[in-house]
């Protein structure tokens, strides 16, 4: 029997929890949903440039799962991008922590 996953901690819910191409009409697009955790580690790396280790610790994960989810969010985003498909945010596995960020 696995372990039960530890919640990741995020700053917040994201205000917006959705972007599409523009020009293509919502029915007849495909979704790629990026969970909230998937969202904060794209900000916390990328967006604002922390190194992995201390968005781990942010995120309250070890490094190499800090590292899986980013991979798993990057591959969502290039799918999106590179398809044409729109983005969903939404779900996961998370917990908020207000004041620690």
């Amino acid at each position: 029997m696995p372990r039960p996953c530890k919640r990741r901690f995020v700053s917040d819910i994201p205000e917006v929890s959705f972007f599409k191409p523009a020009g293509v009409r919502l029915r007849d697009l495909e979704e790629v949903i990026l969970t909230v955790e998937e969202f904060e580690a794209v900000k916390l790396k990328d967006f604002m440039g922390l190194d992995q280790v201390a968005c781990a610790e942010k995120m309250n994960v070890s490094q190499p799962t800090f590292h899986r989810i980013l991979s798993s969010a990057r591959k969502k985003l290039a799918d999106a991008i590179v398809n044409g498909k729109a983005i969903r945010i939404e779900g996961g596995n998370f917990a908020l922590r207000r004041g620690r960020f």
